[in-house]
């Protein structure tokens, strides 16, 4: 079995790297400087990056980069795909060094989606010093938040992720926007740490390539001021400020440079598994979230 840590980092493209710069920087209050081999790093902690931004013709999420504990959990990763079948690709020389990690592979999911698995993270232990002044964002072993990936070949996705990358049920959110017509899936995902959720597979596809990334302060003031900012900066609003009901978070969600959402949160459960009970919930929120604004002028 796969031990996945977290997810560690993504990787996002976009035509003109100023325009994910002026975002990180201007309302997220995350630091920016140039990546090896071109693109962006993005810090958000400790770490040199949480977020690549590479250039490209196409605005969109390309990859999950998923963190392993050690050499042997990365080799008894490589031999549990051997094991299940699953094609793997060797990161190259370059990706290895511009991600900062010792070793890399690649696989992709059923529904065509990238996923990276590394070990060891290179880092020059400075800290992170916000633009913005928000204080921290709440990363370390939980990694740097969560990701909702498309997966319109459902089944097989949301097997691939359990069965292969190891992800375990949170709970279940069955999207019913046409009552005569089939649920929506929304599984959301676990891995080797207390977030509610690391993943979550939603079976629709998006041509971005992803539904939302999230990122969490350690305050409902920082949430309020980066709300602020983007409203200062003009960025798109997707969904009004709220709170949800699985994981708790209160958030509000905004467009990226990549044509992606961010989900910006504070307040989200961290969960004891040993005593966790999987469950379908059927309001997305507890108060607010209202994701119509998102249409609106789109």
């Amino acid at each position: 079995m796969i031990e996945i840590r977290g997810l560690s980092y993504f990787v996002a493209q976009v035509e003109n790297l100023s325009h994910w710069q002026r975002y990180a920087e201007d309302v997220l209050g995350m630091q920016v400087r140039p990546a090896p081999a071109g693109g962006l790093y993005v810090k958000m902690d400790e770490r040199p990056f949480r977020m690549l931004i590479v250039e490209g013709s196409e605005a969109r999420y390309v990859a999950s980069g998923w963190e392993l504990a050690s050499e042997q959990a990365f080799t008894a990763a490589l031999a549990h795909l051997d094991g299940q079948g699953v094609e793997w690709q060797a990161g190259s020389a370059e990706d290895i060094d511009q991600r900062g990690v010792q070793a890399l592979v690649v696989v992709r999911d059923p529904s065509g989606n990238r996923h990276e698995l590394s070990w060891g993270h290179r880092s020059d232990c400075l800290p992170f010093v916000s633009p913005q002044g928000v204080p921290r964002f709440v990363t370390g072993d939980m990694g740097l938040g969560h990701t909702v990936l498309p997966a319109p070949d459902f089944d097989a996705t949301l097997a691939f992720a359990k069965d292969v990358l190891g992800f375990s049920l949170s709970d279940i959110f069955n999207f019913r926007p046409d009552p005569s017509a089939p649920p929506i899936r929304i599984h959301f995902l676990h891995c080797g740490n207390a977030r509610h959720h690391s993943l979550a597979l939603a079976e629709y596809p998006v041509p971005s390539g992803c539904v939302h990334v999230m990122v969490e302060v350690d305050s409902m003031t920082e949430v309020g001021r980066a709300h602020d900012r983007h409203q200062a900066q003009g960025v798109q609003l997707s969904a009004t400020l709220g709170q949800h009901l699985n994981d708790r978070m209160t958030s509000f969600y905004m467009k990226t440079p990549s044509g992606f959402d961010l989900e910006y949160g504070f307040g989200g459960l961290q969960v004891d598994w040993a005593e966790h009970s999987a469950f379908e919930f059927t309001r997305v929120s507890i108060w607010g979230h209202d994701f119509s604004v998102g249409q609106q002028g789109a």
